[in-house]
Order: C-alpha cells, then structure tokens, then sequence
C-alpha cells in the first residue's frame, strides 16, 4: 500500500504533529510513505514513519537526492519542480492533505483527477460557481484519516 501525505514544506507546529502522527500510523500498518520529500509536513511524516520502521519515498523536486529530508529512505530526483506532484499524486492509492498551500493544492487536483482519493486534515476545501464541492474526506484526526486512507485506496 503507497499512502501519499502531502503538505507545506513551512508548517505549524500542530500541523507538524498531526503529520507525524500520519506517518507513525502508516508504518505501523504497513504502507509506504510517498511524499515530496522535503521539510515542513513532508519531514514530519518521514519523521514519524522512520521512528516506526516504515519506508519512505521522496519525489524530489530538483536534481539531488541530498535535497531530501534525513527521513526519506528511498530519494527520487526529478528535476521537474512542481511538477513533480503529478508524479506524488500517481504513485499512491491515497492521500492524506495535511494543512498546505498551492503545491498541496496542485497534489489535491492531480490526485482527484487521477481517481486517488484524498483525506483531509485542515487543509483546502473546494467551490464551484459558489457551490460547496468538496470530494476531498474529511478527517479529525491521524488515526482516523489513515483508517479512511486505507479503506478508500485504488488498486
């Protein structure tokens, strides 16, 4: 199972949290963690994934694995920036927002195109035409959004 977390490599303290909450509860069910390898959520989720001895993957952004946050296992290069999310959102069964900012956002919409379903804790909601239209899952907690994560996962 690849549970993407996705969120702002600048994050609050309680967002940082709830991230390593996703990422020790991931581990210790089993997934693999895919980010985009960096700081803020990305590392506080490797961070929590590590402490357990799950496996994480970073898509990095630029040219470098050393980019990577220490709690990456297996870093991956692109050299594509941005547009790397395309390639985060694909490589999972589901993702979990966690806070975030426009890249986040870009993620949600490449997972959603993509059928990956998406849980959200405290992250975006979506309109349309001032019409609530929000596939995004909403989640209280770390438990309860890798729970949804897992019964929800593609393929």
């Amino acid at each position: 199972m690849f549970i993407a977390v996705i969120g702002a490599s600048d994050c609050s303290k309680g967002e940082a949290r709830l991230a390593e909450e996703v990422g020790r509860e991931l581990a210790r069910r089993g997934a693999t963690l895919v980010c985009g390898g960096l700081g803020g959520v990305m590392e506080a989720a490797c961070r929590g994934a590590a402490a357990e001895g799950g496996t994480t993957i970073g898509i990095l952004p630029g040219n470098s694995p050393k980019d990577a946050n220490p709690h990456v296992k297996i870093p991956i290069v692109t050299g594509m920036g941005y547009a790397r999310n395309a390639i985060v959102a694909k490589s999972a069964q589901a993702a979990i927002a966690i806070g975030g900012s426009y890249g986040t956002l870009s993620e949600i919409a490449y997972a959603l195109q993509n059928d990956v379903p998406v849980i959200g804790l405290n992250t975006w909601s979506l309109s349309r035409e001032g019409v609530e239209d929000n596939p995004i899952i909403v989640a209280q907690s770390a438990s309860e959004a890798v729970e949804k994560a897992f019964a929800l996962a593609k393929g």
